[in-house]
């Protein structure tokens, strides 16, 4: 059976990033976080803490904090054993993967409304919506948002709805690039934001709207919130959720390239199946915030 006060020393390690904040956390000494730790990797025989700045996990590590997160989950709704499956110390954390667009536009309102009871708090892994299921499968999270509808082993997928983007400049950019009007060829040449490598909402909208790819110059921006502010400050144009460009296009602060035609990305919960009335509320609270934002996927 595993040690679980020293797992919980090596998944606070993990989370705080260092030995002394883990101790902070526990309440322990640092010396007995690193005596936990150290025991624990002596009995399964192997390394699980990379010791750095922050020090991580190694696979194994990753797969036996998963582990304990189910545990001390299940062991939430199980109050009368009085931690007969082990001491949960430390403060209850779910990991969840959510995409940047999510967390700048209607993801907040679900981590409010699932923090107001203040029984667990969350600790969200920023990635790309195409990417977040991959740390479904790996352990690392017990839920994401992710942009992909196919299963999860050992998980089940809620349809969200889809995050509607809309093509922008600013008025001054349009006036210097686009002269005689968004023309095929001007798009082609003008300068376009991108998120990070993996985006290509930008190639996926230019060509569907003008039959081009776009080769200007790219400023690469892995910020929703800079993406929009380098917008607005007229370096280049990009794709924006509409639920935040629709301020600055009615303010006039922002022009939507035309022909006005919008793309969506359909997006998903997909969540662990775990018996745990903290993951079911926590699904309520994401199911109904992006019902007040996302649109019904086309």
């Amino acid at each position: 059976m595993l040690d679980y006060p020293s797992l919980s020393a090596v998944a606070a390690v993990v989370r705080e990033g260092s030995f002394e904040r883990a101790a902070s956390a526990l309440g322990i000494t640092p010396s007995a976080v690193s005596q936990r730790v150290r025991g624990l990797e002596e009995r399964v025989g192997a390394v699980l803490v990379v010791r750095g700045q922050p020090c991580t996990a190694t696979d194994l590590g990753r797969t036996l904090c998963a582990h304990l997160d189910r545990v001390r989950l299940l062991e939430h709704d199980l109050p009368t054993l009085g931690g007969a499956l082990g001491p949960a110390e430390g403060r209850l954390t779910l990991p969840v993967a959510v995409n940047a667009d999510s967390l700048a536009t209607w993801f907040p309102a679900a981590a409010a409304a699932f923090g107001r009871e203040g029984e667990a708090a969350l600790d969200l892994a920023l990635d790309d919506e195409a990417h977040t299921a991959a740390r479904l499968r790996s352990g690392e999270v017990l839920a994401a948002v992710t942009a992909e509808r196919e299963p999860v082993p050992g998980c089940r997928t809620v349809p969200l709805g889809a995050l509607r983007y809309a093509a922008c400049a600013a008025s001054d950019f349009i006036t210097r690039h686009f002269p005689t009007g968004v023309t095929p060829e001007a798009l082609r040449r003008a300068p376009f934001l991108r998120f990070d490598r993996r985006d290509f909402l930008q190639s996926r909208w230019a060509g569907t709207a003008h039959g081009v790819e776009p080769a200007g110059a790219v400023h690469w921006v892995p910020s929703t919130h800079g993406f929009l502010d380098m917008t607005l400050a007229g370096l280049a144009w990009g794709m924006h959720p509409v639920a935040m460009a629709q301020p600055h296009l009615d303010a006039g602060r922002l022009v939507e390239l035309p022909p006005g035609q919008r793309v969506e990305v359909p997006l998903y919960w997909t969540v662990a199946r775990l018996h745990a009335s903290l993951l079911s509320r926590l699904t309520k609270a994401v199911r109904a915030a992006a019902a007040r934002v996302l649109v019904p996927p086309a």
